[in-house]
This record gives C-alpha cells, sequence and structure tokens, in this order.
C-alpha cells in the first residue's frame, strides 16, 4: 500500500495514500497513522517488535505523554535494559484508527473539511491492525520478531498472528481474550449510554471549528462517567479494600449527602474527570464497540484453532488470578486452540493484587516473563 510520511507536534505520522478496506465494507480515504519508535532498526530488520495499546493508551509507550506530561504509560516495561530491551530491539508502538491522538478517528476531518463525528465507519480490531501493517510496510520491515500487547492490545496481537501470520515471528498476550464476553460488553454499553445521554454529546457533532483538541469540548460529564464504570473492571476487591476500604474523604463522619464522603468515592470522580482531558468521547463509543465486535473464532468459521492456520509463530499467553476482566479462563482457552493447531505456546498465569490492570503496574515476576520470552 502506498504511502506517505509527514510530522505533527505529537511525533510521525503516516498517510496511507490507498482507501482501507474494513470489515464493514466501507472504505477509509486518507488514513492517518501515528505512531512513536524506540531503538534502532538493524541492518537486515529483524529485530522490530510493535506494541499494540489497550482501550485508553496511546502511542506513547516509554515517552512523555504530550498533554498530560506524564511518562509513558509502559516505561517500566520499555527502555534500554528492560524487558523490552530497546538496546536490542526495534519498539514500534502505533496509535490505533478510531482514537484520538494522531491516527484517523471521529474527530478527524473527513472530505468536506468538517470532524466526521458519527459518520466515522464503525471499524474493527481487525481494521486496527490492517492500519498497522500499512505503517510496517511504509517502513519496510517485512516480518516482526514479536507482537506484544495487553488487553485490547492482546486482542491485536492475536488479529495480526491469525490474519497476517507471516509477518510475525511471536506473539505475547497478556491479560487479554479471543471474544468479548456478554459481561465485557454489558459494561461497555453502560459507557456509551453515558457518553450518549450527556446533553452535550449533540448526537457526536460537538466538535468546535478548531478541532486540534476535542477533549476540550463535548459531553465531558458522560465521558467522565463511562470512564469511571470501566475503571471498576480493571481494579481487583482486594485491591479496592486495600487501598481505599471504607475509609471517609477527608472527614470524620458521614455527611449524609452526596458528596463523596468515601475515599474510593473521590478516587473515581478523579479518573472520571482527569480522563476528559486526554481523551475524545466519540473515540471511546468507536473502540469500545470495535472490542465488543471482536470474536476470533466467529472471524474464522466458528472454530478458534483455525484462525491459527495460517501462521508458524510462537506464543506466550500471561494471565493474572485477580482479573476478572479477562480471567484466566479467557487465556487458557487461546492456549487449547493453539495446542491444536500445533503451533508452540507458553501459558502462565501470575499472581497480583492489582487485577486486570496488573499488566500496567509493577509485577516482577511479569516482567521476567515478558524477557525470557522475547530475548
Amino acid at each position: 500500500m502506498a504511502t506517505k510520511a509527514s510530522d505533527t507536534t505529537s511525533g510521525p505520522v503516516i498517510e496511507l495514500a490507498e482507501p482501507l478496506l474494513l470489515d464493514s465494507g466501507r472504505t477509509l480515504a486518507g488514513v492517518r497513522v501515528a505512531y512513536e519508535t524506540y531503538g534502532s532498526l538493524n541492518a537486515d530488520k529483524s529485530n522490530a517488535i510493535v506494541i499494540c495499546h489497550a482501550l485508553t493508551g496511546d502511542q506513547h509507550v516509554a515517552s512523555p505523554h504530550p498533554i498530560t506530561g506524564k511518562p509513558g504509560w509502559w516505561i517500566r516495561m520499555v527502555g534500554p535494559g528492560k524487558p523490552i530491551d530497546t538496546d536490542r530491539f526495534f519498539v514500534i508502538c502505533a496509535n490505533v484508527i478510531g482514537s484520538c491522538m494522531g491516527s484517523s478517528g471521529p474527530a478527524s476531518e473527513a472530505e468536506d473539511g468538517r470532524p466526521y463525528g458519527m459518520r466515522f465507519p464503525v471499524i474493527t480490531i481487525r481494521d486496527m491492525v490492517r492500519a498497522q501493517v500499512a505503517l510496517i510496510d511504509a517502513l519496510g520491515i517485512a516480518k516482526l520478531h514479536a507482537v506484544v500487547g495487553g488487553s485490547m492490545g492482546g486482542m491485536q496481537a492475536l488479529s495480526w498472528a491469525a490474519n497476517f501470520g507471516d509477518r510475525l515471528n511471536a506473539a505475547l498476550v497478556i491479560a487479554s481474550t479471543a471474544r468479548h464476553s456478554a459481561q465485557n460488553i454489558a459494561f461497555h454499553e453502560v459507557g456509551r449510554q453515558a457518553i450518549m445521554a450527556d446533553p452535550a454529546w449533540h448526537g457526536g457533532d460537538y466538535y468546535s471549528k478548531d478541532v486540534a483538541d476535542p477533549r476540550k469540548t463535548g459531553p465531558e460529564s458522560g465521558l467522565a462517567v463511562a470512564r469511571m464504570a470501566a475503571h471498576i473492571t480493571y481494579l481487583s476487591e482486594q485491591g479496592l479494600t486495600e487501598k481505599f476500604g471504607r475509609r471517609l474523604q477527608d472527614r470524620d463522619a458521614k455527611t449524609f449527602g452526596f458528596d463523596a464522603d468515601f475515599q474510593v468515592e473521590s478516587y473515581l470522580r478523579h479518573q472520571g474527570l482527569s480522563f476528559t482531558d486526554r481523551f475524545d468521547a466519540n473515540s471511546y463509543l468507536y473502540i469500545t464497540r470495535a472490542m465488543d465486535y471482536f470474536d476470533l473464532a466467529e472471524e474464522h468459521g466458528g472454530k478458534l484453532a483455525d484462525a491459527f492456520a495460517g501462521t508458524k509463530a510462537r506464543f506466550c499467553l500471561v494471565s493474572f488470578d485477580t482479573d476478572w476482566l479477562y480471567p484466566t479462563g479467557e487465556s487458557r482457552t487461546i492456549a487449547h486452540a493453539l495446542n491444536a493447531a500445533g503451533l508452540p505456546v507458553s501459558f502462565v498465569e501470575l499472581s497480583a493484587p492489582f487485577g486486570h490492570d496488573s499488566f500496567l503496574l509493577d509485577v516482577p515476576e511479569l516482567d521476567r516473563v515478558v524477557a525470557g520470552f522475547l530475548q
């Protein structure tokens, strides 16, 4: 696919010269893919690793976030001498299409010069991966050393292996699933309804003429509630109890009102409000819908093992014992399918108190698994 490269204030961007064919049957023209790279590509271009980000992540995996100023979301994992060692590997992380950090999404301008809003086509995980493949093509890389991802990033890693199996040697899938369950879909629907019920949503047409920062306009209250609901699923009961319990927030007694009496209430409100500074509400709708549509077996005739028929990659699956969003059983199902397909797979359940977010936090055992598998 022919491409041309350009740069923005948030880093490099590849603009696809050819339309991207989507699972919906629609095509998306003028697709832009924003990305970051770390380390150096070796002479034979055999040391490239693609890291796929989760729902609310972005390409700034190991560099400061341009809006919040916070360190990269996986800075503890990616860098010189770290488990994903940038002294050895050339690391690429792309912002998924549908998002709001430079890649094409609902806030992007359509051909008429106005933001897409809800005119943006519904996308899938496989569509996100197609855009990443075009990026890899533009960088002149024929085959990846590995694709790595946690949560929604793990879905993308699985989709890489299933649909572009000849383009990677290995896939590392952390705290993820091969399909979204009814419970997963239900939580996402609560969030979407919160956004769409916000009077400021305006049917998705809430962008000002200057769309450089869509996070500063629109249904911020609805988006904050959506983030609060989702954030609960990323944690564990043990973690919430240890961190907050039933402790009161900056007071000695209950107010008998509806202020944030409890520390956990204040925490969730903070998480919701801070999220609106860096994310677009329409992007949240589109990306959660892509996750809900994800069903790797359904994409390949109904049998999960058949999804991996076109690859010879080796796999590593990691789950966490306190993750109730994508529990260990989901990873075990994938492992069984890979075994049925005759592919090499390692599978480990790690113990951590942090719930689903364990893949982002300080779990030394995960560091050892990642480093060992990749190196």
